[in-house]
């Protein structure tokens, strides 16, 4: 390598310098307003909309189209970096003579990849991140210019990438339940609270409408021919706001009667023909998956369904807060009575009720959730499960064992079992 001088070419490698210094300065520019205007936050996105001034309206103008303002950022940084290149090439073959042709294309290619990533990426970006706001008002006005020159090439840009995309990820959209249930199951135990109500939220999907209905036996509802004073009285006991309707019993449902429609009427004596205010009832079958009930429940605009069977037998109720439960648990209001689910005796002695869910009791219990997964069958409540043990009715007094763990039939209601004694054995 042999070094020439300036004498040779001494005006032309001087323009070539200057052109290159401000190609660098051009290239700095791009690469600060990228990490400038991109990482403004919400914060300086206010503080940036309270100025009254040209810049400022300059960079949310720039901000509101985020796509175009990258496509002009990368269009004209790379036009500016290969024009760098050729420079510094001109330059540098001014000045030396190389005899290899290998040790020439090394030389320019270390000197300049030095310079571009020195002086155009990192150091300007290191500044910007200390100095997006205003780095970005000084740039805001060059950028718009730039963008409306380079426009066409910039729109070109995100057309053809648009497409790309497409091609490329025609599914992305398309998350399966198996997915997203795996990656609620990644979430770390600290966010255990979100973790629950995601897990319900996943849950919900695969659910049918029977699993979490409220069952026949406990739906509040009035016959049509009751008074007023009744129906008021029944209002005031339950602490409802809406009341299923029925004519002889629950399977002939006739409507629902809604709390607020009665409030203008409610000095009125036993002669008011409340049932003129009965509204029309929504009927859902029990296998029908609970997230197209929560799509019904929007489209129709109601809150609350009655489940039948493919006999159109009334089986329950399910309304829009048996299905927030789910999710985020218990939801309780002024109107709900405080009263638990089961009482402890003693250390090994419980008093259950028979409608309590299966997995609730093994919570309490302390025991694994497929505890009784080989006798359980299709039940779901205790008093259900007794009965899949039995294989035949209880009466009161009586007993089943599974699992080291007692269930006596502690109260009766007609034929269902009310509350059910369970006994903890120890393991021997």
């Amino acid at each position: 390598m042999e070094f020439i001088g300036f004498q040779d070419n001494i005006t032309g490698s001087i323009f070539l310098m200057v052109v290159t210094v401000v190609l660098l300065m051009l290239s700095a520019m791009m690469s600060s307003s990228e990490v400038a205007f991109f990482s403004l936050s919400p914060a300086d996105i206010r503080g940036l909309k309270q100025r009254n001034s040209l810049a400022a309206e300059s960079v949310l103008k720039l901000l509101s189209k985020s796509d175009s303002l990258l496509a002009t950022i990368l269009v004209v940084n790379n036009l500016v970096n290969i024009s760098i290149v050729v420079c510094s090439s001109m330059v540098i073959d001014n000045l030396f003579k190389f005899n290899n042709t290998t040790l020439e294309f090394l030389f320019t290619g270390v000197l300049v990849t030095f310079l571009l990533l020195l002086f155009g990426e990192i150091l300007p970006k290191i500044v910007a991140q200390n100095m997006n706001v205003r780095i970005a008002l000084t740039f805001a006005q060059p950028l718009s210019l730039l963008r409306w020159i380079f426009y066409p090439l910039s729109f070109v840009l995100i057309r053809t990438c648009g497409r790309i995309e497409k091609i490329a990820s025609p599914n992305t959209d398309n998350i399966s339940i198996e997915e997203l249930a795996d990656a609620v199951d990644m979430t770390t135990e600290e966010n255990s609270e979100e973790q629950k109500i995601l897990s319900g939220i996943v849950g919900i999907a695969s659910r049918e409408v029977e699993d979490i209905m409220r069952p026949r036996m406990d739906i509040k509802a009035v016959e049509q021919t009751i008074t007023f004073t009744e129906l008021k009285r029944v209002i005031t006991e339950t602490g409802h706001s809406r009341l299923p309707v029925y004519d002889e019993d629950l399977d002939h449902i006739k409507g629902v009667i809604f709390v607020k429609d009665l409030l203008e009427h409610i000095s009125k004596g036993d002669d008011f023909g409340w049932q003129r205010l009965i509204r029309e009832p929504s009927f859902v079958p029990m296998h029908k998956k609970v997230n197209a009930i929560l799509e019904d429940f929007q489209s129709h605009k109601v809150h609350m369904a009655i489940v039948v069977d493919e006999y159109g037998a009334t089986q329950g109720l399910i309304s829009l807060e048996d299905i927030l439960e789910e999710v985020v648990g218990e939801i309780s209001d002024e109107s709900d009575i405080d009263e638990s689910f089961y009482r402890r005796l003693n250390e090994n002695t419980y008093i259950f009720e028979g409608k309590t869910h299966i997995i609730d009791m093994v919570r309490v219990l302390g025991l694994d959730d497929d505890t009784f997964e080989d006798v359980e069958g299709r039940a779901e409540t205790i008093a259900g499960l007794m009965l899949e043990i039995n294989r035949n009715f209880l009466k009161k007094g009586e007993e089943v064992e599974a699992h080291n763990i007692r269930f006596i039939v502690d109260a009766m209601e007609g034929h269902r079992i009310d509350k059910v004694k369970i006994i903890v054995r120890n393991n021997e």
